[in-house]
């Protein structure tokens, strides 16, 4: 039943949503002459690497190394926007077509911290990754690495498509307060660092 819901609710917001993405990726084109979607290597279930579509909120800026500039300063008051609204993850919505995800997850994060985890704080991966999880409806990205991993392992201990409709209807909410959006003092997320030591 959830794989049925991902294919049908994901192509029904996908189409609702197709004309909106389509005048936001242009409006980033004319605004800053970049390619405005971009892939991103994350792990999915089991810790496998797949790329997740975006729009993008962060201009391609290098300092004098040919390396990216820090989040802040790449972050334009446009994709602040598109943050708010979350409109920048909605590209996703093609990953869960097409099963490299799901509606409701914990969040595709970046292939390099599963190296990071705790042996407990890996079990988030034992699901497909969604565009929104329990995370998200209980603090987003204004709570700390180590709780968003137990709210992630909260969901795959007790997944039901009933708590899934919940979470979807709860972030519609979230969105609409725009709750949430980033960690204090910062533009965006910080880096996940790694887990606790274990004993």
């Amino acid at each position: 039943m959830k794989r049925t819901m991902d294919i049908v609710v994901g192509t029904l917001l996908f189409l609702i949503f197709l004309m909106p993405l389509v005048i936001a990726a242009s409006i980033f084109f004319i605004l800053y002459h970049e390619n405005p979607v971009y892939l991103s290597k994350r792990a999915g279930k089991n810790g496998q690497a797949f790329f997740i579509f975006k729009l993008k909120s962060m201009r391609t800026l290098l300092d004098s190394k040919g390396e990216l500039l820090e989040d802040s300063k790449r972050l334009t008051a446009y994709g602040r926007v598109l943050r708010k609204l979350s409109i920048d993850e909605l590209p996703q919505l093609i990953n869960v077509i097409f099963g490299s995800m799901s509606l409701v997850g914990p969040r595709p994060l970046l292939i390099e911290y599963n190296e990071l985890y705790t042996s407990e704080q890996k079990k988030r991966l034992l699901v497909k990754p969604g565009i929104t999880g329990l995370a998200q409806i209980n603090g987003r990205n204004a709570i700390s690495w180590e709780l968003k991993f137990q709210f992630d392992n909260d969901y795959v201990k007790k997944q039901t498509l009933r708590l899934d409709i919940e979470i979807i209807l709860l972030t519609v909410v979230k969105v609409f307060k725009q709750e949430n959006i980033a960690q204090a003092n910062h533009e965006t997320t910080m880096k996940f660092r790694g887990g606790r030591r274990e004993a």
